[in-house]
């Protein structure tokens, strides 16, 4: 299926590593102009060049750390700089510091959890989205979770994070649907990417990251209670190649008439 994106510029944060990564390599593939954020400029640079070999009509990195004050506007200034505009943003980035129960928690831990996962989204929306209005077009895609949906047990924080960013997209699409920008989330369960490529410096699948800190604090028993039997399809996890195809759809004109909806890549597990 044409998806028709090889005129739009699209903005990718958090485009390193996992499903971030498979994001800006599908629209590449579909013609697109890439500008991947994130921290890790060897990871960037892999990327870029991954983007350029898949058919994208042009792919920049810049390295910013989405957690600074001024991340937003440093992202639209860098896309502006590149191609001049912005008609895709796909809001990536997210994750946590640590795992356990809510009342053994630090307050230090949630802001940082509601900031990588919640303030992130908002900063760089709240940049490129006055250029979308007064283009009369655009469309933004937010990853969620579906710990935003039913809550992940020992993850109550970024649950309740996730949360709010399938709140906003709706909120969000209701603002700006008549100016012709378009709000959608996709909510993946677990993803995991075979290829050691797809994970960057700051990656939570990289060594010392959130997973291998996770699995050294937390007993066998509780991370059974945070898995899910698998769904109908017979596994637990997508590969980001799964999640970046919806991606693209959303962020596609075939998607014209679609807004403010939170979907699932969950393989049925919630059913």
């Amino acid at each position: 299926m044409k998806l028709g994106l090889e005129a739009k510029v699209c903005v990718v944060t958090g485009a390193t590593a996992n499903i971030g990564r498979a994001i800006a390599l599908e629209l590449a593939e579909n013609g697109a102009s890439i500008l991947a954020v994130g921290r890790d400029r060897e990871a960037g640079a892999k990327v870029v060049a991954a983007a350029l070999a898949a058919g994208a009509a042009g792919a920049e990195f810049a390295a910013i750390d989405l957690t600074e004050r001024d991340a937003g506007e440093r992202v639209r200034a860098a896309t502006h700089g590149a191609f001049g505009r912005v008609d895709v943003l796909v809001n990536n980035v997210g994750g946590n510091v640590g795992i356990g129960p809510f009342a053994e928690s630090d307050p230090e831990s949630w802001a940082h959890d509601i900031d990588i996962t919640l303030g992130t989204m908002l900063r760089v929306t709240r940049a490129v989205l006055p250029g979308m209005i007064a283009q009369g077009s655009g469309a933004i895609v937010n990853i969620g979770s579906t710990a935003g949906l039913v809550g992940d047990t020992m993850l109550s924080v970024y649950s309740a994070a996730k949360g709010a960013v399938h709140t906003f997209t709706r909120v969000l699409a209701k603002e700006v649907g008549k100016q012709g920008v378009r709000v959608n989330a996709v909510a993946p369960y677990s993803t995991m990417a075979a290829d050691p490529e797809a994970y960057s410096s700051g990656s939570r699948f990289a060594p010392g990251g959130f997973f291998t800190r996770a699995h050294d604090t937390v007993t066998g028993e509780d991370m059974a209670a945070i898995a899910r039997a698998p769904g109908p399809l017979g596994r637990q996890a997508a590969v980001p190649e799964e999640v970046a195809a919806l991606v693209a759809y959303l962020a596609s004109d075939r998607a014209a008439f679609t807004t403010g909806e939170v979907m699932t890549v969950s393989g049925g597990v919630l059913l």
